[in-house]
């Protein structure tokens, strides 16, 4: 599923649900930054696992607050297989909550 904005993210989460596993958002975005997105559409569909894409480096993304530790990052531009190998760090670290492989601290 795609969505041009944050609105028509929520849209979607509330037709599909559960059906969603993962979101695959940018960190900064128009009307609502990839964070607070995420923590609207698990209030719908807590089992969500996120994936967050920027042209920043995570280093400065984590320095401003907007992701943590354990929370899943690729920086643009990105291969295709460089996005399939950490989409299925994200969607396995949803079955073993252990693993972070997320930015750097």
């Amino acid at each position: 599923l795609s969505a041009n904005t944050a609105e028509e993210a929520l849209a979607l989460a509330r037709t599909h649900g559960p059906a969603i596993r993962l979101l695959l958002s940018d960190v900064v975005m128009p009307e609502m930054n990839g964070r607070d997105l995420a923590g609207h559409l698990t209030t719908i569909i807590p089992s969500l696992k996120c994936l967050y894409m920027s042209g920043y480096t995570a280093d400065v993304i984590a320095h401003h607050g907007v992701l943590e530790k354990g929370m899943h990052f690729i920086q643009k531009p990105f291969s295709k297989n460089d996005l399939a190998r950490k989409l299925r760090e994200a969607l396995e670290a949803a079955e073993n909550p252990a693993d972070t492989a997320g930015i750097p601290t």
